[in-house]
């Protein structure tokens, strides 16, 4: 019988990690969601509606949206067909608009109109699930929470941050490695890294300052000439 091999990820040491975190928050000070918002309820179903779609058409689609209904109460009035035609634009927009008009009766019937702060009340709520409570958690309320995407995901593995095999295992690795004065604006530091510079097919190390603290063996030092 062949023998099963695990091969072990590289890990960056805690010492490191720090330095590459601090490196992320010196390049983004004013590391923030990109979502457009201006209340618990709008951020809430502004990353529902974020699933499979750029914050920037997210964002195109929730102005007109917000504008009509930026309740719980406006929005359940307008009903699943009513909140469907504002987000045509967003891919899953059918499973997406039944979930947030029962998103918002959810509310108005068990939070009294208001955004729970409870990890377990948000992912009770229809079309929540940890990563969007992580997001809320972090971003309305200040919880040291980690939403990890596909840019994170990838970004603690690349790098050897906290390398996981699955989404939940690289949360968990970066909630304990990444010091807890850092952990507030983590989230969004690694999200924006992950987005503009650490990029999946071609991540742009020759920009990166924190590339020697980085265990990405084939990194791009020179960038692609023109």
């Amino acid at each position: 019988m062949a023998r099963t091999v695990t091969v072990k990820m590289p890990q960056m040491s805690l010492k490191a990690v720090r330095a590459f975190m601090e490196i992320l928050e010196q390049d983004h000070p004013d590391a923030r969601t990109e979502l457009v918002f201006h209340n618990p309820f709008e951020l809430l179903v502004s990353v529902v509606l974020s699933a499979q779609a750029t914050d920037k058409s997210v964002n195109k689609a929730t102005a007109p949206l917000f504008a009509a209904a930026s309740t719980p109460y406006l929005m359940a009035a307008l009903g699943e067909e009513g909140i469907a035609g504002y987000i045509r634009t967003i891919g899953l927009w059918r499973a997406k608009s039944r979930n947030i008009a029962l998103l918002c009766q959810q509310l108005i019937e068990r939070h009294n109109g208001e955004v729970p702060k409870s990890r377990e009340e948000l992912e009770a709520l229809a079309g929540v699930g940890r990563k969007t409570a992580n997001v809320v958690l972090n971003v309305a309320f200040g919880e040291p929470t980690m939403a990890v995407d596909t840019h994170i995901f990838r970004l603690g593995n690349r790098t050897g941050l906290a390398p996981g095999k699955t989404v939940r295992a690289v949360e968990d690795a970066l909630l304990v490695r990444i010091p807890k004065d850092l952990l507030p604006n983590a989230h969004h530091c690694l999200i924006l890294h992950g987005r503009y510079l650490c990029k999946a097919r071609t991540p742009e190390c020759w920009r990166c300052r924190a590339k020697e603290l980085c265990l990405y063996k084939e990194k791009n030092l020179y960038p692609p000439h023109k």
